[in-house]
């Protein structure tokens, strides 16, 4: 269903949304029943607001892409997942980190 989804997202950034997936999905194969419900819970949170962001219901319902995260949210992330938050926010924007020290 995410990657049905994921063909409403600019076509530039559809490999990279499909490619996380892939990767995460792979990632998480052989996790434990606590971790899997965990991890479903969240894809089917991703899910549902990218499908109202995307306006399923219609482009009348449409939002503007993306969600900014707040700072508790970045508090209960691992070392690892900020640094994959980084490099696919590298990715996204297309900026390198000298050109993130610029701005």
């Amino acid at each position: 269903m995410i990657l049905r989804l994921h063909r409403g997202l600019p076509v530039e950034i559809q490999p990279l949304g499909n490619e996380y997936v892939r990767e995460e999905f792979k990632r998480h194969k052989t996790c434990n029943a606590t971790e899997t419900h965990i991890f479903l819970n969240e894809w089917t949170d991703y899910a549902l607001s990218l499908a109202k962001q995307l306006g399923i219901r219609g482009p009348q319902t449409a939002q503007p892409l993306g969600k900014s995260l707040k700072e508790e949210d970045f508090d209960k992330l691992r070392d690892e997942q900020l640094y994959q938050l980084y490099e696919l926010m590298i990715a996204a924007t297309g900026k390198h980190e000298d050109d993130l020290k610029k701005s």
